[in-house]
């Protein structure tokens, strides 16, 4: 089955920066559909010719609690069901492996099974919260309302987000004229995954310049939902594009995606989206214990609900 950006279905441990698969046209019609779900599954078996990259175990924080995430890993965290009690009681935290990652270019895309746009009231199968984009975004479009899920999640500088407040990277390509990339996360992740983006594609990166990110920076509106080119992990991750404008973000359900511009570099593209889906922290816990609900920003109960116990 296809895989965003790139012709062949693979999901390959990878390094040193391009080749290893072929990009897509620009238009990427068909890579990425608007009326959510997943646009490809992968394997997530690794090549015997490419050079593994090393697995790293990472804290993240949930509020006043931390618990495991590795990369590289499969991801088998055991579903269960966040009991009464607690925010979000009833739904269903975990199961999410590495071969259910991908998404769309749609927002609400990355949950495994289930297609259609939004992430209000869905299961947390990665454990990891979706992003929240802030109110203003969307230009008070009635098509946009589905972006809008602070309620439930808080916004982006809400740090009892698992991972911490929402946070970016920027990724420069070293073509001509350079095509600006940006990673969307939590703080944790993005921090992650900076490590491995910047050792995999480093030969197509311009590590020189000042834009290059050796650290997170503080989301504030950069990016907009209508730059993602690929969203990830229950719409927890996005990379985007400068420049990219897919008008079906703010039109009705099942608006094809708008065409990559010609400009931007494939190659990176495909480099730093294969890294994502290979390198994106997941828990891989054997179980989970639930603790006390904690008071948390923006006025909310936030649940603080997992303390992972690990094989």
């Amino acid at each position: 089955m296809f895989v965003p950006f790139i012709s062949e279905p693979r999901l390959l441990r990878r390094k040193g920066g391009g080749g290893g698969g072929k990009s897509s046209s620009g238009g990427g019609k068909g890579s990425s559909s608007s009326s959510g779900g997943q646009s490809g599954k992968s394997s997530a078996k690794s090549s015997s010719s490419s050079v593994k990259s090393k697995s790293r175990t990472s804290t993240i924080k949930t509020g006043s609690s931390s618990t495991k995430s590795s990369t590289y890993g499969r991801g088998s965290s055991v579903p269960a069901v966040i009991p009464a009690g607690q925010l979000f009681a009833g739904r269903i935290a975990g199961g999410g492996t590495r071969g259910q990652i991908f998404g769309t270019r749609t927002y609400g895309s990355g949950y495994p099974g289930i297609a259609g746009r939004g992430t209000s009231g869905r299961n947390f199968p990665f454990i990891f919260w979706p992003l929240a984009w802030p109110i203003a975004v969307g230009g008070g479009a009635a098509t946009a309302v589905y972006l809008h899920n602070h309620n439930e999640y808080g916004d982006p500088t809400n740090s009892s987000r698992p991972g911490g407040e929402m946070a970016i990277a920027t990724f420069l390509s070293l073509s001509s004229p350079p095509t600006y990339f940006r990673v969307l996360a939590d703080n944790a992740t993005v921090l992650s995954l900076i490590e491995d983006l910047s050792s995999n594609c480093t030969s197509l990166l311009s590590t020189s310049s000042p834009y290059y990110s050796k650290t997170s920076a503080p989301y504030t509106d950069t990016p907009q939902p209508e730059q993602v080119v690929q969203y990830y992990r229950a719409s927890s991750i996005a990379l985007s594009v400068d420049g990219y404008s897919n008008t079906a973000t703010y039109a009705a359900d099942g608006t094809p995606d708008s065409p990559l511009p010609e400009t931007v570099d494939l190659k990176l593209l495909d480099c730093l989206n294969q890294t994502i889906a290979l390198a994106a922290p997941l828990i891989d816990g054997a179980s989970i214990r639930w603790s006390a609900p904690n008071l948390g920003a923006v006025g909310v109960v936030w649940v603080l609900w997992w303390i992972f116990g690990f094989i």
